[in-house]
């Protein structure tokens, strides 16, 4: 094995750790210490719970009614010994029904969360109460500083499940004495990284949830390859997406690779067999680099070697082919001219989100001015010299000289004379000063682009065959370990495995561009290697079409996309139905995986899942070509899948600006229904007029709650 290549799992998380820059997930590897009556790693699970050790000694500091965002009954505490904090969201006893919803984050966060959102579809609490359960969040065990190295945090009882699965058990014995009920029932849901930490929280315990609902999931090959061979893709394609989107928007040619020099169609072929949904590319001015750059510097420390390797050995991309990456190469020497606090990095109007990639501009319109300690942190550096101007997404800032001289800070951005920093050490940054030498460099952050190609699993991960040989051995040289297992057993306790006790519904997004779509179906194969014919018995898998990966309720460009956050809280009550009064949910999504994309049937009689399809013509067309001032009349047409409700509104976009101002009258308690618009055009340019159908499984019109929708698109050319 080379020199400084990590021989073990145990000595690669001792080196996230060491760096300083590991990324969330491995922040959890060390102080991963499984109790007696839990799961080993391997996921099997005990005969029956046991109590946690770690969390015998609970307590409650607030107990109180309060009123927004709806009335409930608000217990607050944690466990003695340990860092772990709860909150508890009681419904009164009218409304409560035995059961409790526990929101699993994709990563240790605060237990108030709850608290700060919005009233309306988005509010966990409010809708937890209005389906008749009480609502649990936890702080995951405790507070981690990403940018700090986390051994001073080895022996806490942060992990993928222990402190929620022991605030899910104290929250029965406080319900229990509150509403003099029996054991309640319990489910959990978490999406990304909480995915993988719902799936882990099943998979090792036994007796703490009765089903879950894991969303937006990832496989355990996930990290960093879905980030790595999505930004290698942006790179090369940076000026062909206006074309490519063109092309696989509605009423366009269908060939996103016409035009392409075979160094792009390359690029686009790879990423699309990888799984990257080709009609998602549609936000490539926004969609950033995501959670890579949390990642970026613990592969660093993980595979070291790899860096130097990747510009010096055959078989790497930065060797075999420099001339590809010479304009985006950058080694600029310069000095600091002063640091950027936090709150001078507002008033310049500064972009220092570390996940964003949307450098042409660095204007964010919510900024505030940061208050006391946190407005004087470092964020940033003003340089003595400007850069050159090349599309730079993310690097390096190498200290020559100073206090902190032979370190390093990641950067997120570059605007002008300003680095931006990423997730950084704070006490690092703070030691740089005026005059110290520097370098900015994004080196290693190019040789990243392309880790994936270097990290072939076996074939039951077929979006890797593209890279392997006709002998099925890989066509680049591999390194000595795949990362993928080691940051998600480090998130979830244990790689996923697909046997649990209880019932399971994952949903997962068709336009998905950081936990691609097919994840879902390979945890599903999981599952039924587990389970084999007894899978429908315990399993589902529902895809949301034209929806993204984050859960917010508001979308980055709702002509395009729509939440799929009605999907899930339609998931959690159908499986509350099928654990406690064994009714059945809608049969899984009907689909098929060509390549890496996931393809649906057309109608929803035949996709089945609960999401309603919506179709949509302009004079009869996909696209319809009109002069200025003449007319087109849209006809759509929304279904619902057998058993998942009825149609209950119909919004039109007719200008493409993802604004629904104008509605279609809909017929109550309909499964199908058409509806018809006429609009007339009087300015020249192209449109993509859209209908969004909703549907609802009550047929409530009024609830926030539980509301499907789905899009139907087309384009309008005004000449």
């Amino acid at each position: 094995m080379p020199k400084g290549c990590i021989r073990t799992r145990l000595d690669l998380v001792r080196a996230l750790l060491l760096s300083g820059w590991a990324c969330r997930a491995a922040l959890l590897a060390l102080s991963l210490v499984l109790p007696a009556g839990f799961a080993a790693a391997q996921g099997t699970a005990p005969s029956a719970p046991t109590v946690d050790p770690l969390f015998t000694a609970p307590y409650i500091d607030i107990d109180e009614w309060r009123d927004v965002p709806v009335r409930h009954r608000y217990v607050h505490g944690g466990f003695k010994g340990t860092e772990t904090r709860f909150s508890f969201y009681f419904p009164s006893k009218e409304q409560y029904q035995g059961r409790f919803f526990q929101h699993i984050t994709p990563v240790p966060d605060s237990e108030n969360l709850g608290q700060k959102m919005p009233p309306g579809e988005y509010n966990k609490i409010g809708f937890s109460i209005a389906s008749g359960a009480y609502f649990i969040e936890t702080n995951g065990g405790g507070h981690m500083d990403l940018g700090k190295a986390a051994g001073a945090q080895l022996g806490s009882p942060v992990s993928a499940y222990r402190a929620n699965a022991a605030a899910a058990q104290y929250s029965r014995v406080v319900a229990v004495q509150m509403y003099d009920g029996k054991r309640p029932w319990g489910y959990a849901y978490g999406g990304s990284g909480g995915a993988y930490r719902t799936i882990g929280s099943i998979e090792n315990t036994t007796g703490v949830w009765d089903g879950v609902v894991p969303y937006v999931v990832g496989s355990t090959m996930a990290i960093p390859n879905m980030f790595t061979v999505r930004m290698h893709a942006m790179r090369i394609l940076k000026d062909k997406f206006p074309q490519i989107v063109d092309a696989v928007e509605p009423g366009g040619s269908g060939d996103p690779y016409a035009g392409l020099t075979d160094d792009e169609a390359a690029a686009l072929r790879e990423v699309t067999r990888m799984g990257f949904p080709l009609p998602s590319w549609f936000g490539y001015k926004t969609m950033g680099i995501h959670g890579f750059a949390a990642l970026y510097q613990g592969v660093v420390a993980a595979d070291p070697t790899y860096f130097t390797d990747f510009w010096t050995k055959p078989g790497y991309l930065g060797f075999d082919r420099p001339e590809q990456l010479a304009g985006a190469r950058m080694q600029y020497a310069s000095t600091i001219a002063a640091p950027v606090t936090a709150a001078e990095a507002a008033k310049l109007r500064l972009n220092t989100d570390a996940s964003s990639n949307e450098n042409r501009g660095g204007v964010d319109n919510a900024y505030r001015i940061p208050e006391g300690e946190e407005g004087q942190r470092v964020v940033a550096f003003r340089l003595a010299g400007t850069p050159p101007p090349i599309d730079f997404v993310g690097g390096d800032l190498m200290v020559q000289g100073g206090a902190a001289k032979g370190r390093k800070l990641p950067l997120s951005r570059i605007v002008g004379d300003i680095v931006v920093l990423g997730v950084a050490d704070a006490s690092v940054a703070a030691q740089l000063a005026a005059g110290d030498s520097v370098q900015v460099d994004n080196s290693n952050f190019l040789a990243a682009q392309t880790y994936h190609r270097h990290q072939v699993p076996g074939p039951d991960f077929k979006v890797w065959d593209q890279f392997r040989g006709p002998d099925g051995k890989p066509q680049y040289p591999q390194r000595p370990m795949l990362l993928g297992p080691v940051f998600v057993q480090a998130t979830a306790g244990s790689l996923q495995t697909g046997k649990f006790e209880g019932k399971m519904i994952v949903c997962a997004s068709l336009w998905d561009r950081e936990a691609m779509p097919w994840q879902a179906d390979w945890y599903r194969s999981r599952v039924k290697e587990n389970l084999g014919s007894k899978t429908d018995e315990h399993f589902r898998l529902w895809y949301t079409d034209h929806a993204l990966h984050g859960d917010e309720p508001l979308t980055d460009d709702a002509n395009h996309v729509v939440s799929y956050q009605g999907v899930l809280q339609q998931a959690l009550r159908d499986l509350a139905a099928w654990v406690e009064k064994d009714i059945p949910p809608p049969a899984s999504t009907n689909y098929k995986i060509d390549d890496g994309q996931v393809n649906v049937p057309a109608s929803a009689a035949q996709r089945l899942g609960i999401q309603p399809v919506v179709t949509l013509t302009a004079n009869d067309h996909a696209r319809a070509d009109i002069g200025v001032g003449q007319s087109v009349t849209f006809i759509g047409t929304i279904s619902v899948p057998p058993g998942a409700g009825s149609v209950i509104a119909a919004q039109w976009d007719l200008d493409g600006t993802g604004v629904f101002e104008a509605g279609s009258r809909i017929p109550k308690g309909k499964g199908t229904v058409k509806v018809v618009m006429t609009h007339r055009f009087d300015k020249a340019g192209t449109y993509f007029p859209a209908l969004r159908g909703t549907s609802q499984r009550q047929d409530d019109v009024a609830t926030p709650y539980a509301r499907i929708q789905n899009l139907g698109r087309v384009r309008v050319v005004v000449r």
